[in-house]
């Protein structure tokens, strides 16, 4: 698949002369600019891909990248500059005759939009970032083996976690080593920085994690996820450290049972992002839980964690194959505590499979 071509495929109004993919300095980097040049390797600071309307691109890059850089997609001419000025003038002659340029603007810096606008006063800019986001919504089959690959480094690390487990250990020092193993199993560091939550802190969704010790009964959970070949994974299990009492057996139980309903819905026919969360939610209301579930039932996930699409209905969009997804129920009781488990899901013709995989035990 020509990843410029199918950019320009999904702008329904008047076309630009070019699409400009802009990096800034880490860690402001467009993932977009590395799905369309196909870079698995390098930084590409202050780097540009320019697409043009025949599927023809142009990656200007700095001296320092040069050896990386030629290993971009074969339609990519490659220009090198050595300092700022060499990149301006590299900008202005490959731009100066575009009248209408697309902008991935949702990843662009305002001083480096106001450098452009310097640089090319005759030219008119129009944001095309979602476009770009649809056309990374549904993943070949590169992507996919890459996004499977993070998906086994997450599951095998989640299956060593409750060896790790032991009283007085910290939260920080759990995901420390969460972080540790997944390094050590291939990736190339964590998807994002990692939940590790005791007790009443599983509650807390997006908690940070501090200085609080495990002890027994206290529930366990571990939201991570690994990067390979810049692909992401994103998985949470959720343990009881010791013997589970009633309420954390039916938090339990009640998750479990609403991602079934997500996976179920997930496979029929004309299902769409928010009809999924719509059953999830609706079977989680239905029982003793009633509102505490608190976020979407998921996200799209690949070059980023959160892809730019949400299993939630104000993102109701048909799901096709080749889209991946995370399936993540949770319920969360202030004071108690929380579950959430979460798995990685690709979309496929009348079906699904789940990226992700191993064991769901609670006790340890």
């Amino acid at each position: 698949m020509n990843r410029a071509l199918h950019i320009f495929k999904q702008i329904k109004e008047k076309k630009p002369d070019a699409i400009l993919l802009k990096n800034a300095v880490s860690p402001y980097l467009d993932p977009s600019f590395f799905w369309v040049t196909g870079l698995e390797r390098g930084v590409f600071e202050d780097s540009l891909a320019i697409l043009w309307p025949n599927g023809k691109g142009e990656l200007v890059i700095p001296l320092l990248e040069e050896i990386s850089g030629k290993s971009c997609k074969k339609e990519f001419n490659l220009h090198i500059f050595k300092d700022k000025d060499e990149r301006h003038s590299l900008i202005r002659q490959l731009l100066g005759k575009a009248r209408l340029i697309g902008l991935n603007s949702a990843a662009l810096l305002w001083e480096d939009w106001l450098e452009l606008k310097d640089l090319l006063p005759k030219a008119e800019f129009v944001a095309v970032s979602n476009e770009v986001l649809y056309a990374r919504l549904i993943k070949d089959e590169a992507e996919i083996e890459s996004l499977r690959k993070a998906c086994s480094i997450a599951s095998d690390t989640a299956a060593e976690i409750p060896s790790l487990l032991k009283e007085g250990i910290k939260e920080q020092s759990l995901a420390s080593e969460v972080n540790y193993l997944m390094e050590k199993k291939g990736a190339s560091g964590p998807a994002f920085e990692t939940i590790s939550s005791f007790g009443e802190n599983t509650a807390e969704p997006h908690y940070t994690c501090g200085e609080r010790r495990l002890g027994r009964s206290d529930l366990v959970l571990v939201d991570f996820g690994a990067i390979y070949r810049r692909y992401h994974s994103d998985i949470t299990r959720t343990w009881v450290f010791g013997k589970a009492n009633k309420l954390q057996q039916e938090l339990r139980e009640v998750v479990l049972q609403a991602q079934t309903v997500a996976f179920e819905e997930m496979r029929k026919e004309g299902a769409t992002t928010g009809s999924v969360h719509k059953a999830t939610e609706g079977f989680i209301n239905s029982t003793k839980f009633k509102g505490k579930f608190t976020h979407s039932t998921g996200h799209s996930i690949g070059l980023e964690v959160h892809d730019g699409f949400r299993l939630h209905p104000s993102q109701d969009i048909p799901l096709k194959p080749g889209m991946v997804f995370t399936a993540e129920p949770g319920v969360y009781l202030e004071g108690e505590g929380g579950v959430r488990i979460e798995d990685d899901v690709l979309i496929k013709k009348s079906d699904i499979e789940i990226l992700t995989y191993g064991a769901k035990d609670f006790e340890v």
